[in-house]
């Protein structure tokens, strides 16, 4: 007992030795900074259909203007809180009824978000800068959105549904979203000694933002994109 207690003790002074010479190094490093940054993303829906069938949707061009927050934990990592608009989406083919009459028209969905995504942070110093290392959850709140169709005799554009179940009694030609989605960010990018910075970043929706009841119905959101930042 008396040899794990000793060498607890030993382990915690060699942990406590490090981090002491890793905040010599670091010795102007900031506690709290404040960020802003905004990018272009390409964003798709993923998942199946009512059918159980994979979706056949492509990528769409979207964007992202946000704000964070990194507070110091120990040396090289930080903790990120942040606060972000984006929009997300895709467009595809489906097949379109009315009328009796079923034909295929191109349908893009538009959606907005408001996020919050936490981030843990590992930014080791690398020439007169720092990497940038990060991965965490997000969670986003749906203000709206809209489909947008075109084609021979498409529908007119339509705004979103947005709500947590879509009724039982709703068309086949009404789209409802949740107002709730979650994921996860990963990212890498590059930090001048000037505060400027640029991060590739990506996102993985983990739940399905489709409001239809379905069992073989899941729409995730996902998609990846390049944001220009500045760290004060």
């Amino acid at each position: 007992m008396k040899n794990r207690i000793y060498l607890l003790l030993i382990l915690s002074t060699l942990t406590i030795n490090v981090f002491a010479q890793d905040e010599s190094n670091y010795p102007n490093e900031k506690r709290f900074s404040f960020g802003v940054y905004g990018g272009l993303n390409f964003q798709n829906i993923n998942g199946t259909n009512e059918s159980g069938a994979a979706l056949t949707n492509t990528l769409v061009p979207r964007f992202t203007l946000g704000i964070n927050e990194e507070i110091y934990v120990v040396p090289k990592f930080y903790l990120q809180i942040g606060l972000q608009y984006i929009t997300k989406g895709t467009t595809g083919i489906i097949d379109y009824t009315e009328f009796f009459i079923t034909r295929s028209v191109t349908r893009e969905l538009n959606l907005k978000y408001i996020e919050m995504p936490l981030n843990l942070l590992y930014k080791p110093m690398l020439g007169s800068g720092k990497l940038i290392l990060g991965f965490g959850p997000y969670v986003g709140y749906c203000i709206g959105g809209t489909a947008v169709f075109s084609g021979n005799s498409a529908p007119d554009d339509t705004d979103l549904k947005i709500q947590d179940e879509a009724p039982s009694n709703e068309t086949n030609n009404l789209i409802y979203f949740k107002t709730l989605d979650v994921g996860a960010n990963f990212m890498v990018g590059y930090q001048l000694a000037n505060g400027l910075n640029l991060t590739l970043s990506s996102q993985l929706g983990l739940v399905n933002v489709n409001s239809k009841t379905s069992s073989s119905l899941a729409n995730k959101n996902t998609g990846f994109g390049l944001n220009l930042g500045y760290r004060f």
